[in-house]
């Protein structure tokens, strides 16, 4: 933008700003995703648990929100009730007695003044004595009126006011009460309510009766082509009535609704005696041009095609703050917001869903905090796709080639963490490599050594020998090569063990967190090296890297070593380079392949299925494969069958617990790595 200015500062750690990204959210998904393999599962938990940005940022999960939902809806009931609807128009009908009472005061002490005095013409006098009459009557009229606030009303309004002060104040209250009455039923007419008009009123019931007409079609069937033009012909006439401009007949008919329900959850809250008084001053207000026909024809209308908007809920409202009539109708919209908004969380199945939700509701209804956390909750699914780490096939999330790769370096990153940052390096050797990673140094060429021509330093060699000139004149001796870094090549195949015992034992998630690492630390650091994975329990099978999100544990019981042995052997046939297995268990051999190909299970272990076991470890020894065990159980049986395993391959063994897994079987592929990777070359 021109004439934008912009400062910079140096990066503290204390300033806000980077909150939140994709990596992070697929950080906070690494263990679930791992556990179950299901994107949408583990966003789901995600969404339901919460969790902290990279700025100690708390972002709300949905139970956080829903028991945020429950006390804001406690709050309400245990503050406030419902007794002031009655007794704020009762006081006010009292008011517009005690102003006529007041009138009449002064008129009979005006009369008895006059009656009083001698002077007082005959004439006179007989108007002093009839009005005295009169207030006498009148005052006992009043002293007469019904408790009931419908009657009182009726009452009122055939009698003959003798203040002109307390006639005006009756009208005024007449009016008010008969605007928030119908701004209680239709709250979005607010705006068109201000100045209540008998041509409103007209206009109003025309405005229902068009609406219950096109509602009774459709209860009946009748869906006509020009619908939509219907709706906007409806609108161009009584759009005035609604300020939020719906869009649709739907949501026309379903703003509706919910106002209509809200004032029904007041009537439900009431007391029976309330609930009756202001029913009935509800029908003596809104009898005129059969206004309340039409609106009791309207709710019932409603009512059968929303009939779970909430007509039969009812409050109990059991605090010490008395609402008024507008108050109580604007807390029972509230009230029905929040049960609204907290069915829509608790079937919220997915975090896309909640872009759905009114954010500047729940921000008026829960706060600030609570608007922030579900709009970011909501772009959870959002910000993984958009960066490339999940992709949606056929309405189910799956993990991308890049969400795998990044998800195994957060699984390295998690175990790598733990571990002393110098176990992974480089140590320099005394002799040439053949390999093809280059060290970015150079020598002179010398018999025998891959000609890989440094041409820049080769010329410049030339001319600093022969001087400048074209062409150049280049001998042997003016070769320069450029080193590599030997490069030996090595053969894994993790061997991990799926049967039931181990997620009973919560041996699962470490194991296959160690997968994702191994295979991450592989590709990334050592991409000329072969990874293969075998899971086994009852039986044994190849897994590749990219199934190894949506891995799971099998439901059977088994521990088929011996086929997981004969499968990584073949495996491996096809590979070059120093070859090994890395076995994680937490359990002896418990299942072998019969001839026919059928796995057999005993527990304990039959010898036949430990003896054919031992054999595929010697198969294994004499192809020059070395076996490296993990063992996540300090069962006895288990030590005894691995201390003849080690005895026969020559390999090594060790006892790990869940906990520390990840740093064994790294530190150990890393030192073996070692051994092989001696340096870089000089020649």
């Amino acid at each position: 933008m021109v004439g934008s200015r912009f400062r910079y500062s140096r990066w503290d750690g204390t300033q806000k700003g980077f909150e939140l990204d994709a990596f992070d959210v697929l950080g906070e998904l690494t263990d679930d995703l791992l556990y179950h393999g299901d994107p949408m599962a583990a966003l789901r938990r995600l969404m339901q648990e919460g969790f902290e940005d990279r700025n100690g940022e708390r972002v709300q999960g949905l139970r956080e929100m829903l028991e945020q939902l429950r006390r804001e809806r406690q709050e309400r009931l245990e503050n406030h009730n419902l007794g002031g609807v009655y007794d704020e128009i009762n006081e006010a009908l009292n008011d517009v007695v005690d102003t006529e009472m007041q009138g009449l005061d002064d008129r009979q002490a005006l009369a008895d003044m006059q009656l009083a005095d001698p002077d007082t013409a005959a004439a006179d006098r007989r108007n002093a004595e009839l009005a005295r009459d009169t207030t006498a009557a009148k005052q006992m009229e009043l002293g007469m009126l019904p408790d009931d606030l419908a009657n009182k009303v009726r009452s009122l309004q055939n009698y003959e006011f003798e203040s002109a002060e307390a006639r005006q104040q009756f009208e005024e209250l007449v009016d008010k009460l008969r605007q928030e009455l119908i701004q209680q039923q239709f709250q979005q007419m607010s705006g068109a309510m201000e100045d209540i008009s008998p041509e409103d009123l007209a206009r109003m019931k025309d405005m229902m009766s068009e609406l219950n007409k096109m509602l009774e079609q459709r209860s009946e069937g009748i869906h006509p082509d020009d619908e939509a033009a219907n709706f906007q012909e409806f609108m161009e006439k009584f759009g005035d009535f609604f300020p939020g401009d719906p869009q649709t007949l739907d949501e026309l008919l379903e703003q509706m609704a919910a106002q209509m329900a809200a004032m029904q959850a007041m009537l439900n809250s009431m007391t029976p005696e309330q609930r009756q008084q202001l029913m009935d001053l509800s029908n003596q207000l809104m009898e005129d041009m059969d206004l309340n026909f039409e609106m009791n024809r309207l709710g019932q209308n409603l009512q059968q095609m929303f009939p779970d908007a909430g007509w039969q809920q009812s409050y109990n409202f059991d605090g010490f703050d008395p609402l008024g009539l507008a108050e109580a109708s604007q807390m029972m919209q509230e009230m029905g917001q929040l049960d609204r908004l907290e069915q829509f969380l608790r079937q919220a199945t997915s975090p896309q869903q909640l872009a759905e939700v009114d954010l500047e509701q729940v921000r008026r209804l829960m706060g600030d905090d609570a608007a922030a956390s579900m709009e970011r909750v909501a772009e959870l699914a959002k910000m993984l796709e958009e960066s490339g780490l999940i992709q949606n096939k056929e309405g189910r999330l799956e993990l991308t080639p890049r969400g795998l790769r990044r998800l195994g370096q957060q699984a390295l990153g998690d175990l790598f963490s733990k571990m002393d940052p110098n176990s992974l390096g480089g140590h320099d050797i005394d002799r040439s490599g053949i390999g093809h990673e280059r060290a970015f140094d150079t020598k002179a060429y010398e018999f025998g050594d891959p000609f890989n021509l440094d041409i820049g330093k080769t010329v410049r060699n030339a001319i600093q020998r022969a001087g400048g000139g074209t062409p150049v004149q280049l001998t042997p001796d003016d070769f320069e090569i450029e080193r590599t870094e030997r490069q030996v090549r090595s053969s894994t195949v993790l061997m991990l063990d799926l049967s039931l015992s181990m997620p009973m034992r919560d041996n699962f998630l470490p194991a296959k967190k160690v997968a994702m690492a191994l295979y991450s630390l592989i590709s990334s650091q050592f991409p000329r090296d072969y990874l293969g994975i075998v899971s086994f329990s009852e039986v044994a099978k190849e897994l590749k890297p990219a199934d190894l999100p949506e891995v799971s544990w099998d439901f059977v019981y088994g521990t088929n070593m011996h086929h997981a042995f004969k499968l990584s052997q073949q495996m491996l046939a096809r590979e070059t380079g120093t070859k090994q297995i890395i076995m994680i268990t937490d359990g002896e051999p418990t299942a072998h392949l019969l001839p026919g190909g059928q796995p057999f299970f005993s527990y304990p272990p039959a010898r036949e299925t430990v003896e054919l076991t031992l054999a595929e470890v010697m198969r294994c020894t004499r192809a020059g494969i070395t076996i490296n065990t993990f063992m996540l159980d300090p069962d006895a049986g288990l030590r005894g069958f691995v201390e003849r395993l080690t005895e026969l391959n020559k390999g090594r063994a060790f006892f790990t617990t869940p906990q520390n897994l990840g740093d064994y079987v790294l530190v150990d592929f890393i030192e073996h790595k070692r051994k092989l990777l001696t340096g870089r070359g000089r020649g």
